[in-house]
């Protein structure tokens, strides 16, 4: 591939108002990005507005799981199972180094709420929606194939289980790879650009007031159609259309903490069910960490404000310490937590946060504006499409403009992911003194374009140095991501490009300094910008609460 691609840019109020638009996305999550994605690849003139960071709502504090949603079975979601197991599939081929084959083992004690003969009549289930195009298929396991598998497992009252497949992704990383993809057909994605208002032209959404929290500056954009994607905050959105619009989504919370591995002591994937109320979660490794999750609680915080509180960290580490006795997990083993509120759709009363359909749908305003709402990340491309479907249609409509009935978005593989195998570009790397654990790291986040890395640190040497002591970032991630994935703050970098914020247990407060100077650089910071960005960070590590 061109590893000197030109510079990607965060779109500005100039170019944004330029000309008026088919289609305007609000948000930037994964389904925003989906959508934009989709439509530019159909030829829509597109433009996509977040209020702050690509992905920085629930598209980077979910569970990091691109699954079929084995769990769905037992409420009879059989399409979405369906659908799913899919997706699963694409994702894996479009974005190999960030989509992940990941296997589970499923253990059964006699005190489970899942009984044995139901997990493994679940998992015929399972492979057959799939259509036996897993990974690979399921196996049943005895006790002694279950503790040969996970050794530290409570032995007590175990009896037999199962091992399965899934996959795990960088939520933050494959919704960043996303809007990049939309952005090399043609949208344009400008972040921390909140929408204000909606501009109406009688009783009919033609596009929104925008501020540039960055500059301050404020703008009316125009388009055709608007997109509702926000995600938790969709009814606030909507409600700019109709202030009487009845609500929509009901959020739950889902959270998750961080710990050494080593204390959990896991070698795969590891299901389980909570012996306090029975929902199904997993302890799941991420090299030397492992994360256990998730809670599934109705929430009524505001997504902004949506931490794990003490409650929900006693709670995950009490499931985990039932399964893996010895790890005797405290909140002081705790290196990290996150939670994100999923938008759920409106349930009847008296069904369960657990229970709850994962499906989506699309809710037409009064003023037209298109609002989608409920679905998961693992089906986002299918949400997009049946988006981006109904905007064609109601284009057509407008004036008579014909656009493709489809896109190719599960053919074109997302930036990074141009290569199944990742085993040849290990070598450029390597030939530059790159120590083998920054050699994975890089493979693991940018893919195909670790070469272009890799050009970066022939031209300065300095850029090998390692951002954190304890970690295997290096400078030259800094350099390559500020040209090239759109972050603006200290913290875009830190949290969501590369994770050290959840990674070390000072959260990353260390290369804070040097991070922002080297993003001064690329983005012509001023010496009191510079700094001020490093205090940003800073800052928000010391008001973070102790646990998320």
């Amino acid at each position: 591939m061109d590893t000197k691609a030109s510079p990607a840019r965060r779109a500005t109020l100039t170019s944004l108002t330029a000309r008026a638009v088919d289609l305007l996305v609000i948000g930037g999550g994964i389904t925003g990005a989906g959508i934009a994605r989709d439509a530019a690849m159909r030829g829509l003139k597109t433009i996509l507005v977040e209020q702050g960071d690509l992905g920085s709502g629930t598209s980077s504090l979910s569970s990091r799981l691109i699954h079929g949603g084995l769990r769905y079975l037992e409420h009879g979601h059989l399409r979405l199972v369906l659908e799913a197991s899919k997706e699963r599939r694409v994702l894996l081929h479009l974005a190999p180094h960030l989509v992940h084959p990941l296997p589970f083992v499923f253990p059964v004690h006699r005190s489970d709420r899942v009984p044995l003969w139901k997990l493994i009549a679940g998992m015929w289930l399972y492979d057959l929606l799939a259509m036996f195009r897993n990974v690979r298929r399921h196996r049943p396991l005895s006790k002694r194939g279950v503790l040969e598998a996970e050794p530290m497992l409570r032995e007590r009252g175990l009896i037999g289980g199962a091992l399965y497949y899934d996959a795990q992704c960088d939520d933050a990383r494959l919704t960043l790879a996303t809007a990049r993809s939309a952005m090399v057909h043609g949208a344009l994605i400008a972040t921390y650009m909140p929408v204000t208002a909606l501009v109406l032209a009688d009783g009919t959404v033609r596009g929104v007031h925008v501020r540039d929290t960055l500059t301050g500056q404020e703008a009316v954009l125009h388009a055709s159609i608007v997109v509702n994607a926000t995600g938790p905050w969709s009814d606030r959105i909507r409600r700019m259309e109709d202030p009487s619009a009845p609500a929509l989504l009901c959020p739950t919370k889902g959270a998750h903490v961080m710990v050494p591995r080593n204390r959990v002591g896991n070698q795969h994937a590891v299901t389980i069910t909570s012996p306090i109320d029975g929902r199904v979660m997993f302890v799941l490794p991420w090299g030397d960490l492992a994360y256990i999750g998730t809670t599934d609680t109705d929430s009524g915080e505001s997504p902004e404000r949506a931490h794990a509180t003490s409650d929900d960290v006693i709670y995950l580490l009490r499931s985990a310490n039932a399964y893996f006795p010895n790890a005797r997990l405290t909140e002081a083993d705790v290196v990290a937590s996150w939670a994100g509120l999923r938008p759920m759709l409106v349930a009847p009363q008296g069904v369960a946060a657990s229970e709850r359909s994962r499906e989506h749908q699309i809710h037409v305003g009064i003023g037209g504006m298109l609002s989608i709402v409920g679905g998961k990340l693992t089906t986002y491309r299918i949400m997009a499409r049946d988006v981006v479907n109904q905007a064609v249609r109601r284009l057509h409509e407008l004036d008579g403009t014909r656009y493709p009935v489809r896109a190719e978005t599960d053919k074109e593989p997302l930036p990074g992911g141009e290569a199944q195998d990742l085993q040849p570009f290990q070598q450029a790397p390597r030939d530059l003194g790159v120590p083998l654990d920054t050699v994975e790291h890089l493979l693991r986040h940018y893919g195909t374009e670790t070469a272009a890395i890799c050009n970066l640190i022939r031209d300065d040497r300095t850029l090998l140095t390692r951002l954190h002591q304890d970690h295997p970032a290096i400078e030259a991630e800094v350099v390559h991501s500020t040209r090239r994935e759109l972050p603006q703050h200290v913290d875009d970098f830190l949290i969501r490009r590369i994770h050290l914020y959840y990674e070390v247990r000072d959260r990353g407060a260390p290369a804070a300094a040097r991070v922002a100077a080297l993003m001064g650089a690329e983005l012509g910071w001023a010496p009191d910008r510079i700094a001020e960005e490093a205090k940003r960070y800073t800052d928000l590590v010391a008001e973070s609460a102790p646990h998320g």
